[in-house]
């Protein structure tokens, strides 16, 4: 098996169900699948700044669907996600995806047991 299939095989990109308590107590659930480098870059330009909460808003725009696949919002929706709705109901949305992300980059920073090739190395 080649390692990049190996790779596919071992990870899952479905979607899964994120969830934040409202402030009236209802649930707003949205789905996301795993983030990939690709998604990240294009959120990362089209940021168009260094600035966390519009790489956040960028992610959140581009990865929120419903459990049927369609997307939550439109990048149009931005300035109103930023205006209309109080910070601590966006900031939950994007913390919810970002510790998503978060969990799966520290999945992916697994610390490789050295080899006993270069076991030898720092043997000698």
């Amino acid at each position: 098996m080649r390692a990049l299939d190996q790779l596919k095989a071992a990870v899952s990109m479905k979607p899964q169900r994120k969830a934040i308590e409202l402030p009236n107590g209802s649930e707003f659930e949205y789905w996301m699948t795993p983030l990939t480098l690709a998604e990240r870059g294009k959120a990362q330009k089209q940021a168009k700044s260094d600035d966390a909460t519009d790489f956040a808003l960028q992610l959140l725009v581009a990865k929120a669907k419903d459990e049927n696949g369609q997307p939550l919002f439109a990048p149009g929706d931005l300035a109103e996600l930023r205006n209309a709705l109080p910070s601590s109901v966006v900031e939950a949305l994007m913390l919810e995806l970002l510790g998503s992300v978060e969990a799966a980059e520290d999945d992916e920073d697994l610390d490789p047991k050295p080899s006993s090739r270069s076991s030898r190395k720092t043997a000698s």
